[in-house]
């Protein structure tokens, strides 16, 4: 089997130390790890494959012979560093969103769209982490009965805005419930014991830059003719984001198909009894590679509509796995 020099730009970050563990979990055929990060990180080491590796600073030669670059280190650490390391022959697989609604660049849940892999130039865009996660159950179901409308409201872990934010949760929790009132840092209100409707910034249309996120990708993955409209949450969970999604469809389908769908589907695995209290929550499917499905019942509002929840960990379908299975999609 051929192996390859891999670089992990970001390596130091929350998502950048989930793609290292995620690439030695899967045996991915690495002959070198290079671990890239800011000057300030620079002289680190990170633990890969039982081996101390010392963090590199990332620089404009920092991708001479090497075959994939896993970016996430920023939206514009990729706008300068993507077409560097793309010119140098490197395949750069971007986990920011700066290049998603490119034209000219793929934007890949290989479960879902593989095809879209054949027309790359070097740059592939990983997927927003709450649109990833949805776009799995959503495809079996578009195949069979063809989606009109998507409705989602999410409830994302803090993990999705990095290692600051997660130690916000943990530091105003315990802050928290001794009586003190923090101000917050890194979001616009107190998340211990909280949840913020806003994610990233509003838009002039009333809407966050994360809710056109999920709108303007899942178009572009599943078909532009779908109607979308989100809602995003952050909520006081660490890892893991969940969603609640209604879909309506063209054709009827009725829930048992549905289930049945899912059940056949690579990566999503129905966890859905509620009589026995069997559905996903996040602290049970932290750590999990597969995106999990349950509470699916008809819609008994309007016809042909289903809801779901839909949970899955953040930092693996949400973002390193998927990345590192686009890799592995590209070497096959």
């Amino acid at each position: 089997m051929s192996q390859y020099i891999v670089a992990v730009v970001g390596a130091t970050g929350v998502v950048g130390q989930e793609l290292i563990q995620t690439l030695e979990q899967r045996n991915f055929p690495v002959k070198t790890l290079i671990p890239l990060a800011s000057a300030r990180s620079a002289g680190t080491t990170i633990t890969f494959n039982g081996q101390e590796i010392e963090v590199k600073e990332l620089t404009e030669t920092s991708f001479e012979g090497v075959d994939y670059g896993l970016f996430s280190a920023g939206g514009s650490i990729s706008e300068k560093f993507a077409p560097i390391a793309a010119k140098a022959g490197c395949i750069v697989i971007d986990n920011t969103s700066f290049f998603r609604m490119h034209k000219d660049v793929p934007l890949v849940v290989p479960e879902v769209n593989p095809e879209a892999l054949k027309n790359h130039q070097n740059i592939i865009a990983n997927p927003n982490c709450s649109t990833a996660q949805m776009v799995m159950p959503l495809k079996p179901i578009h195949d069979k009965a063809t989606i009109k409308r998507i409705v989602v409201s999410t409830y994302q872990s803090v993990s999705g805005a990095g290692k600051d934010a997660i130690d916000e949760l943990a530091g105003h929790t315990n802050k928290s419930l001794q009586g003190a009132n923090p101000e917050p840092e890194q979001f616009v209100k107190q998340i211990a014991f909280n949840v913020i409707p806003q994610i990233d910034d509003f838009t002039d249309n009333g809407y966050t830059k994360e809710e056109m996120k999920m709108i303007n990708e899942t178009q572009k993955i599943l078909g532009a003719d779908i109607k979308v409209t989100a809602t995003t949450v952050r909520v006081p969970v660490f890892i893991g984001h969940s969603e609640s999604i209604n879909i309506q469809t063209k054709d009827p389908i009725d829930v048992d198909e549905v289930r049945r769908l899912l059940a056949d589907f690579p990566g999503v695995e129905v966890m859905d009894n509620p009589a026995e209290g069997i559905y996903p929550t996040p602290r049970e499917t932290a750590g999990q590679d597969p995106v999990f499905v349950g509470r699916i019942r008809k819609d008994i509002s309007q016809p042909n509509t289903i809801e779901m929840w839909v949970v899955a960990d953040n930092l693996r379908k949400g973002a390193a796995l998927n990345a590192i299975q686009i890799a592995e999609a590209l070497i096959k």
